[in-house]
């Protein structure tokens, strides 16, 4: 267990700097929105490059990733199909599907592998299944719908092109996938950049809880209830239900497929919704309360599956 604990603590006590930070008022009035820009448009695409340039991209064959695609899938079907019977908006739908499915496969996904899995590469295919296919779409239609002028449809075929999340994480799969070798005078500067992302993001989300309501007090209380409850139960459910019917996984391939999709909404969801500027509160009381959930839901599978 020590792996669950130690991953989540690790990130309270930054989330707990940021809204120190917050509280303090030293970054000004518009500190959280300078961070979220910095990790939106300089320090994620410069990581998921770096991530993704020296990545195995074999890792995306395998049953278990499988799994967790049609996990994912399922977990934000149901929300989409409530956030269109309830009228919420695409952009407000987008961000509550991805707050049900989305997993921090990152900063607590990796440290989890490593101490309750035992292998920090059993991450990887999640992470690549998340950065490659699902960011890029979700991020394209959050661009469509954030209003502005009409453009013609070639152009919003390109929309993919003009994210920067997006664009980091198409350029490191090519890079990989054409075994291209990228120097160390590039590598290292791209690096260095890359790992202000998460610090970024997990202390804009702190600060963004300085003076906010009580979770499930305001108008997105149904939103946010649907979210956490598909993403903390309902998604490795469907994951153990896909992983014993379908494909016959158990032992460790059935644990893994399990405690990664157990995992919390990412941090970085809030990053989009606060780009965006669309489902900000739904995002962070998401993932706020799938951060609390999740410590007692991976204690429960790693003692029933480890």
């Amino acid at each position: 267990m020590q792996g669950v604990l130690s991953g989540f603590a690790v990130i309270a006590v930054v989330i707990g700097v940021g809204y120190l930070i917050g509280r303090r008022g030293y970054l000004g009035d518009g500190g959280r929105e300078v961070l979220t820009k910095l990790a939106f448009h300089v320090a994620s695409p410069a990581l998921l490059f770096t991530t993704l340039a020296e990545a195995d991209l074999s890792v995306i064959f395998s049953d278990r990733l499988l799994v967790t695609a049609m996990s994912t899938a399922a977990a934000a079907g149901v929300f989409v199909a409530v956030g269109a019977a309830r009228g919420w908006g695409v952009g407000r739908t987008t961000i509550g599907a991805l707050c049900s499915s989305y997993v921090n496969s990152g900063n607590l996904g990796i440290p989890i592998a490593v101490y309750v899995l035992g292998d920090a590469s059993l991450v990887a295919p999640v992470l690549l299944f998340q950065l490659v296919g699902v960011t890029p779409v979700a991020l394209t239609i959050l661009d469509l719908a954030s209003g502005g002028e009409k453009r013609p449809l070639w152009q919003r075929l390109l929309t993919p092109l003009r994210n920067p999340i997006a664009l980091g994480s198409l350029a490191g799969v090519a890079a990989s996938a054409s075994g291209l070798h990228v120097p160390g005078p590039l590598m290292d500067p791209l690096t260095l950049i890359g790992n202000m992302s998460v610090p970024a993001v997990l202390l804009a989300f702190g600060i963004s809880l300085r003076g906010s309501t009580l979770p499930l007090r305001g108008a997105e209380r149904a939103p946010v209830l649907l979210a956490v409850s598909l993403k903390s139960f309902a998604q490795p459910a469907i994951a153990w239900a896909l992983a014993t019917g379908v494909f016959g996984l158990h032992g460790a391939p059935l644990l893994d497929v399990v405690v990664t999709s157990s995992l919390p909404a990412a941090q970085n969801l809030f990053t989009y919704a606060s780009s965006y500027r669309v489902g900000e509160v739904l995002a962070r009381e998401a993932i706020l309360l799938s951060t609390v959930v999740a410590v007692p839901v991976l204690v429960v599978v790693a003692a029933l599956l480890g």
